[in-house]
């Protein structure tokens, strides 16, 4: 059954972006785009943390898995998330997302969730991401458009606060737990993250730069004591 919804829902959308008689405008019907995204065909596996959601909330939380599958192919991304099932820890292996509650609130923007996420490659290809819900997001409804939301950043979109209401998932949130409507990508969320695809394909063809060759002089070794950073991993709300 739910093969079938997401399969007439991809049949609504096509026929929804082939309509458009103009492009979407950025800022108005529109997210920007340039943030991190998976890798083109990854196969995405997803955690919900056990401890964190009731088992009635999952099927809230699956939603907008199901939701971005369906437009997979049209986005050209061709990425698509498989859940696994419930975790006790948060998972950083390759191609994970989980998806966990925390303390991410901030009333100044409005924002009950947060996408932290880490490129092995330094290139902004996602190997990992953790999505963070904050406790006070409670409404079933509003973690489906919380999650797709997320979801979208994922696939680089960024927010954006100035869209019309039932634009774009990349909307902000009137007030806390109030839904915004917006429980699947728009038409417009799909035209900029095929944008943002064909972006991240050009990116991956470019050949690696050389790296210059160096001759050892054959200094004596001495003690280095520099300290090893590991840079905190990039956020978004």
């Amino acid at each position: 059954m739910k093969k079938f919804v997401a399969t007439t829902f991809l049949f609504l959308l096509a026929t929804s972006v082939a309509a458009q008689s103009s492009p979407c405008k950025v800022g108005v019907a529109a997210p920007s785009f340039g943030f991190w995204t998976w890798a083109p065909e990854s196969k995405i596996k997803v955690y919900i943390s056990g401890s964190d959601f009731k088992p009635d909330e999952h099927e809230y939380l699956l939603a907008p898995l199901l939701a971005w599958n369906a437009v997979s192919q049209l986005t050209g991304s061709r990425v698509s998330f498989e859940y696994q099932g419930i975790t006790d820890r948060t998972l950083y292996c390759e191609n994970c997302l989980t998806i966990v509650r925390g303390e991410v609130f901030d009333k100044s923007k409005r924002h009950l969730t947060e996408l932290k996420t880490y490129s092995a490659a330094s290139n902004q290809i996602m190997t990992w991401g953790h999505i963070v819900i904050d406790p006070r997001l409670t409404n079933p409804k509003t973690l489906t458009n919380a999650l797709v939301h997320e979801l979208g950043h994922s696939f680089g979109l960024l927010d954006c606060y100035s869209c019309k209401k039932d634009t774009t998932v990349m909307i902000q949130f009137k007030t806390v737990n109030a839904s915004n409507d917006m429980d699947h990508p728009s038409a417009c969320d799909v035209a900029q993250v095929r944008a943002s695809y064909e972006l991240v394909a050009a990116q991956l063809k470019r050949p690696p730069q050389p790296k210059p060759f160096v001759i050892d002089e054959g200094e004596e070794p001495v003690d280095d004591d520099t300290p090893v950073v590991i840079r905190k991993p990039k956020t978004t709300p």
